[in-house]
């Protein structure tokens, strides 16, 4: 039987070809759900009521290669 070696990305499952929608992707569990996601090869949208902050981390996973857009609402707005 063959060992899976953990850590190895190339044994892990993909996201490639899907599409995800992370919020509050900034910061915390938000942020760590946005890296798994686009680093398994999902397309990712994010959002955050913090524009500088989601242009900080817009260009950090754009610098990593990663497919991921944003946008600044309030997840907790209806209206937004």
């Amino acid at each position: 039987m063959a060992k899976a070696e953990i850590g190895n990305r190339e044994s892990r499952w993909s996201l490639q070809g899907m599409t995800a929608l992370g919020t509050g992707g900034t910061k915390g569990i938000g942020y760590a759900v946005v890296e798994e996601l686009a680093s398994l090869a999902a397309s990712v949208h994010t959002c955050s009521r913090d524009e500088a902050q989601l242009n900080v981390c817009l260009h950090e996973w754009k610098t990593k290669g990663f497919r991921v857009t944003g946008s600044v609402c309030d997840a907790a707005s209806r209206a937004q």
